[in-house]
């Protein structure tokens, strides 16, 4: 369960933004070799750690600049391994690609709670969203086989890790206050009375529509789709394989002209025309209805995590109820574990505020995030403290083996730089 992320930007952590398809739309930031670097790369990586460092773009013109620099530098790096990764006919099988493709999708899958929610939260069929991400990641994992084989091997000692710790302990802060979080997830569901408000509403248009009125003018008034209301609900040509299951066997059954009976995906209720087919593309437009939750509906999941509360205090096992009960994927299969986590790093006010009420061993009121009702049990809690070496060896063991491997890199891509083109677009940043 992420609680710390909005998934979208979880998503833009594991999936940077496609480049390729954008090249004649905002042009080239810099030339690597036969590789290019595109100004859309730059700027979306940038916004994201723009955001991350809570730099305003408009407002802090300079840092963000600065900002798009080393990301710049770093894409250009990026692109020399891969120049180098080609000289050493170093590549992936695509069966890689797709497992570990799967296992990220999966990933975002638990973070989201279902399939169908992360479909709606990125407004995609995963199946599209895949084949959209396959080259990025194919290029990704590339550059981790190429330092997998030149830095094979390589190890930090535990002097190195003690003279990593001299050089930075005199600027830590303090650690941070620490909770053991078990938690057992509902989630908010559209109930019988939502989806009666959501099809009386399609059924309304669609009846409007039966009447003569036009489809672009209703998809302009009630399409909730924001993307496309404003366009009389226009969507393209699309191709097949591209769309939800459902939404796509109803648009490529109709005839030039025709429009459908409500359709559900997971994004809720259309109403879909079609205007033209060109072999396996077709010319959509669509009015939608979200499937949206209720406040009937947030009650009824209040009462059924109130009567789970009710079974813990009255014995039952809290693991054994979360690996049974909880819609938590991630979580579930672990009793609810959350593990350790730093307290001022739940960014959801809700959820942090109940937990700053526990003390070990509590047992939290049914409380609500965007995810839906959480109950909470405090297995423990550390406070803030400062950090020892003795304490704390296996995070600076990592922390040194990851700046040593970065001071390598560096050093290595500087060399390998001297050999190949590289030219910076500067007028395009």
């Amino acid at each position: 369960m992420v609680l710390f992320l909005n998934i979208a930007l979880a998503a833009a952590v594991l999936f940077p933004a496609a480049a390729v398809p954008q090249e004649l739309l905002d042009g080239v930031a810099a030339i690597v070799g036969d590789e290019i670097v595109l100004r859309s790369e730059v700027l979306n990586n940038a916004q994201y750690w723009a955001f991350q460092m809570g730099v305003n773009p408009v407002t802090q013109a300079k840092e963000f600049d600065k900002i798009k620099e080393q990301v710049l530098q770093s894409l250009i790096n990026d692109k020399v391994l891969l120049v180098k990764a080609k000289e050493d006919t170093i590549t992936v099988d695509d069966q890689k690609v797709e497992t570990e493709l799967e296992n990220r999708v999966e990933s975002l899958v638990r973070q989201a709670g279902s399939v169908e929610r992360l479909e709606a939260q990125f407004g995609t069929p995963l199946k599209k969203f895949k084949r959209d991400k396959f080259d990025e990641v194919k290029r990704m994992m590339i550059i981790k086989e190429l330092e997998g084989k030149k830095f094979r091997g390589m190890q930090v000692s535990r002097n190195e890790v003690q003279a990593f710790f001299r050089t930075v302990k005199d600027s830590l802060p303090e650690r941070k206050p620490m909770v053991k979080l078990r938690h057992i997830l509902f989630q908010i569901k559209p109930g019988a009375a939502s989806r009666k408000k959501a099809m009386d509403g399609i059924r309304s248009i669609q009846e409007r529509l039966n009447s003569g009125e036009s489809f672009e003018s209703l998809a302009s008034l009630f399409s909730e789709d924001a993307g496309t209301a404003s366009r009389g609900g226009n969507l393209g040509f699309v191709e097949k394989g591209t769309l939800f299951p459902a939404f796509e066997a109803a648009a490529f059954e109709l005839n030039p002209g025709e429009v459908s009976g409500p359709v559900e995906t997971p994004l809720g209720f259309h109403i879909i025309k079609l205007e033209e087919k060109r072999g396996e593309q077709a010319l959509i437009k669509h009015i939608l209805l979200r499937l949206r939750s209720g406040e009937a509906d947030g009650d009824e999941t209040y009462q059924r995590l109130l009567e789970i509360r009710n079974r813990v205090l009255a014995g039952e096992d809290f693991k054994t109820l979360a690996a049974s009960v909880s819609e938590d994927s991630s979580s579930r299969s672990s009793g609810g574990d959350l593990g350790w986590l730093p307290l001022e790093d739940l960014q959801i006010e809700a959820f942090k505020n109940a937990v700053d009420s526990l003390q070990k061993g509590d047992l939290s009121m049914p409380i609500q995030t965007p995810y839906g009702y959480h109950l909470i049990l405090m297995e423990d809690k550390q406070p803030a403290r400062r950090y020892t070496l003795e304490d704390d060896y296996d995070e600076f063991k990592n922390k040194a083996f990851e700046a040593k491997m970065q001071k390598l890199r560096d050093q290595w891509v500087r060399e390998l730089k001297k050999g190949i083109y590289v030219e910076i677009k500067e007028d395009m940043l």
